[in-house]
């Protein structure tokens, strides 16, 4: 059953599950959103945007994206309201409307989540390579116990958001609803970041 009138947020970046993100709040209509979202704790969807531009105009978003919840709020050293959200299930909007303040509402589709899958001895290589970027990048992924290297959605939602990907290719793989899928695709790119 479709939600009705939600939020979205159209970036250039991609939003994938368990992900976070940090944004700068400046424009008054996302002002306004995240302010009903923190009054009523409710969560906005970010889509990627397929047409357009963060600023100014109404962006025409994809029609698959995450919902965001806020999980901070923080003021820039400019003044500027900063927040940080975190990805929860993913969604297909299904209808979409701008408001008149130019916020872009939707109806949107809740996409189950995926099954838990053990990464398979032949992407053993991802999990490895994804626990060594997070050596090195650090971040909220440090910490997180041995069993999610484990688990092939995770894996690879996480190299998706820490390989150096266009947004369009994250976007398809956020897209994709079989977590070993995603990890053959990545698989398949891995080649393009190897130096030469």
């Amino acid at each position: 059953m479709p939600r009705t009138d939600v939020p979205l947020f159209p970036l250039s970046t991609v939003l994938f599950p368990a992900g976070s993100l940090s944004l700068r709040i400046f424009e008054p209509r996302y002002l306004d959103m995240v302010r009903d979202c923190a009054r009523h704790d409710a969560s906005f969807g970010i889509c990627l945007i397929l047409e357009g531009h963060e600023v100014g105009t109404a962006a025409v978003p994809a029609a698959v994206g995450t919902f965001a919840r806020i999980v901070d709020f923080y003021t820039h050293p400019d003044g500027v309201l900063g927040i940080t959200v975190r990805g929860g299930a993913r969604f297909r909007v299904v209808r979409s409307r701008v408001r008149d303040n130019g916020q872009v509402h939707g109806q949107v589709q809740c996409w189950p989540d995926e099954p838990v899958v053990e990464v398979p001895v032949e992407f053993g290589l991802l999990a490895t390579i994804l626990e060594r970027l997070i050596e090195q990048a650090g971040g909220a992924w440090r910490d997180s116990p041995r069993e999610c290297y484990d688990d092939a959605g995770w894996v690879g939602f996480r190299l998706a958001e820490l390989l150096p990907l266009m947004a369009t290719e994250r976007q398809q793989l956020l897209e994709l609803t079989d977590p070993l899928e995603r990890l053959r695709v990545l698989l398949d790119a891995l080649p393009r970041f190897q130096k030469a």
